[in-house]
């Protein structure tokens, strides 16, 4: 069996089989718009969710005084004892 033919099972079984749910969506687009895009959709919703959740999180955090705010992180914000000297 040669590389290439591993490569065609692929791009087969990719074309074939992975996207058949995207080319019912794309034979939407002509009915509907909005349900043309119901997969953009979601994920805009998921993104959507999960940064008010991390902003939910990281205010949290701010209120309880646990962020760790202080400059040591690098070295040029001047908080690395050892490269003071140099």
């Amino acid at each position: 069996m040669a590389l290439t033919d591993v490569y065609s099972a692929i791009e087969d079984f990719t074309l074939d089989v992975l996207f058949i749910p995207l080319d019912a969506l794309r034979a939407l687009e002509l009915e509907s718009w909005a349900l043309a895009n119901t997969l953009n959709w979601i994920f805009i919703i998921i993104c959507f969710v999960a940064l008010v959740y991390w902003m939910l999180q990281l205010k949290g955090f701010h209120d309880n005084n646990e962020e760790d705010v202080t400059s040591t992180s690098h070295s040029f914000l001047g908080g690395d004892k050892y490269h003071e000297g140099h």
